[in-house]
């Protein structure tokens, strides 16, 4: 009895002001963080192409599967006469004007070759509608769908730079029958992916920029927290979204100095839905969580009748080339491209686009 009245004279009942002292103090903190979260770090909607005071519809066009519209533009060769049919998947900041792989591709090699390509916007880039829920999959559903709707044919090639290397990795884990030969640019790494050693990783990221780093972090920790991240004015966010060069290699900044003012008449375009949907969203889907790990894929073309080729600059400092050299090393069945003093703009260099697309696309007829 004694031990049974020692442990209830323990417990001591609160006092009822104090109870509701720490409750007025719960929901007092909770609501500031709400008006903070509504105010400052929620985002804006975006602005629709098509919607009272949004940006006018200019492009053509499809309906997907849920609901939403994907703007594209078309080049080459007209699509009934060409042997060749192309996606491309641009990159980050970008949009489907931005077909540096039509624009620099030879007029003799599109005859030659028989080319036809099609260039989109990514969710929330240019006129196509956002997806808050886009994922690598999802980006391949897009494509998949672009090429039913056009009529591309049982067999597509894709060819995806930088950030649209999310959308190219996934076309060759979701839809590898569907794919006539890929070639990845200077595709964005993330540094999570599971097989990733953390030597590598860490090896790759610290050779960011700081202010990078920072971003990268949040795109992947805290995603609710990138948009007032990247806009805010007390410090550096993403040097990407803040379209920031200072941080670039030498051959990057000579080639924006040479082809640099190609892209004004349409560079309002890209972010013209809002930098969430677009720049930030490539940032949180980048460095998220993946459904898959690239460097675990098997070789979609077991019979050898097509290929699949990465190309990547040594002197890249947004794509640092160590961790492609690691993934090259891990997948010997992909066709490493190291292209010598070059940066992450290299396509743009003289023959470079020629190069690359006619080696996609010759190695394919040689199988």
């Amino acid at each position: 009895m004694a031990i049974g009245t020692s442990s209830r004279s323990l417990i001591k009942p609160w006092p009822r002001n104090s109870l509701l002292l720490s409750s007025s103090v719960i929901i007092i903190v909770g609501i500031i963080l709400a008006v903070t979260y509504q105010s400052i770090l929620k985002p804006p909607q975006p602005k629709l192409c098509g919607s009272q005071g949004g940006p006018p519809i200019t492009a053509p066009r499809i309906k997907l599967r849920d609901g939403r519209y994907l703007a594209y533009k078309e080049h080459g060769l007209p699509r009934d006469k060409a042997n060749h049919k192309i996606v491309f998947i641009h990159g980050t900041d970008s949009c489907r004007h931005d077909a540096v792989f039509v624009t620099l591709l030879s007029p003799g090699l599109v005859k030659e070759l028989s080319v036809y390509m099609v260039t989109f916007d990514k969710p929330g880039y240019g006129e196509s509608d956002p997806d808050p829920n886009r994922t690598p999959k999802s980006l391949v559903l897009d494509v998949e769908e672009l090429a039913d709707q056009l009529s591309l044919g049982s067999r597509f090639y894709v060819i995806g730079n930088s950030m649209g290397g999310q959308a190219t990795w996934g076309c060759l884990k979701y839809i590898p029958h569907r794919l006539a030969g890929v070639t990845l640019v200077a595709p964005v790494v993330n540094y999570w992916w599971k097989n990733l050693p953390l030597n590598v990783s860490t090896q790759g990221f610290n050779l960011q920029p700081r202010r990078d780093q920072w971003a990268v972090r949040v795109a992947h920790y805290a995603p609710w927290l990138i948009y007032w991240w990247n806009t805010q004015g007390w410090f550096p966010g993403s040097s990407v979204a803040n379209r920031d060069r200072g941080n670039l290699s030498q051959p990057d900044k000579d080639i924006i100095l040479k082809h640099g003012s190609s892209r004004k008449p349409h560079l309002e375009e890209v972010r013209q839905q809002g930098i969430h949907e677009s720049i930030n969203r490539d940032m949180i889907v980048g460095f998220g969580n993946w459904e898959f790990d690239p460097i675990e894929l098997e070789n979609p073309f077991l019979n050898n009748e097509s290929s699949v080729h990465l190309w990547q600059g040594d002197e890249d400092m947004l794509v640092p080339v160590t961790l492609q050299r690691y993934v090259a090393h891990k997948l010997p069945w992909l066709h490493y491209h190291e292209v010598p003093r070059s940066g992450h703009f290299f396509p743009h260099a003289k023959g470079m686009v020629d190069d690359i697309v006619k080696t996609l696309l010759s190695s394919a007829a040689e199988n």
